[in-house]
This record gives C-alpha cells, sequence and structure tokens, in this order.
C-alpha cells in the first residue's frame, strides 16, 4: 500500500504511482506500506543535511526499515511499514529539462530508485549499481517503452 502526501503545488499522478509501487512490491515478492512524500527545494535540502550531512538539494532520499545486515525488521509478508520516501518535484524536473526528458517518466524513474532503496538494493559498490539499475531499468520499462 502506498501512502502520498503532496506538500508541493505540482500536480502528481497519484494513481500511476501507485501502480508502480504495486508492480515493483509485487516483483521483488515484498508487501507493506511505503510512506511518499513530496516536498520542496528548502525542505529537502533540510533532510538531506541532517541525515545524510550534505547541504544540498537531492531528487530523492528514501528511509528504510531494513535493519544493516539486509534483513526487513518486520517478517516478509506481514503488512508492515517498509519506509518513507521523499521526492523534491522541483529536481525531478530539473534532471528531466536537462536531460530532455518527460517529467512523469522521470518521476517514475526516481519513485523507482527511491522504492529498491527501501528494499535494500544499493549503488555504493559498482557490482551493486549494476543490479540496481537494471532492476530499475525493468521497472521502468513495464510503464515506458
Amino acid at each position: 500500500m502506498l501512502e502520498i502526501n503532496n506538500l508541493t503545488e505540482r500536480k502528481i499522478n497519484e494513481e500511476l504511482l501507485r501502480e508502480v509501487a504495486k508492480k515493483v512490491l509485487e516483483g521483488e515478492k515484498r508487501k507493506g506500506v511505503i510512506s511518499l512524500v513530496f516536498i520542496g527545494p528548502n525542505r529537502m535540502r533540510k533532510l538531506n543535511y541532517k541525515y545524510k550531512k550534505k547541504n544540498r538539494v537531492t531528487d530523492v532520499l528514501s528511509f528504510s526499515q531494513i535493519s544493516e545486515k539486509g534483513k526487513f525488521i518486520f517478517p516478509p509478508g506481514t503488512r508492515s511499514e517498509l519506509g518513507e520516501i521523499f521526492i523534491c518535484p522541483r529536481e525531478v524536473k530539473k534532471r528531466a529539462k536537462r536531460q530532455n526528458l518527460d517529467f512523469e517518466k522521470e518521476l517514475v524513474r526516481t519513485f523507482i530508485h527511491g522504492l529498491l532503496h527501501l528494499l535494500g538494493y544499493d549503488h555504493q559498490k559498482e557490482k551493486d549499481a549494476q543490479i540496481m539499475f537494471e532492476k530499475e531499468e525493468k521497472y521502468l520499462k513495464t510503464f515506458f517503452n
């Protein structure tokens, strides 16, 4: 289940994002509640500094309920809180424009990226990054050709 809280003025296709969450969770054989919050650049900068010690705006931050050993705090298959994703639509729009991409497609890519982080994927090491980005592309292609 996806709980969405849009604290920006940007219109968001919530139904599409619910479908994306459903597809990714089914594909990864996970269940649970995800909180998705859309925030402006000032709030995103503050969160990024507070939790990542980076004093800049970013497009997405994910706060997972997975332990450091890669195990879910709650048993798989239970209705648990998987975590929270914060997305800054302004940053997504800027990146989409720089890369000459559609905003909605870039928003879905950003959301998938955040979801994969919640589920324990990372891109710190090249091998892990390859796995994560291949999954990201696979799920993105189910919505956009």
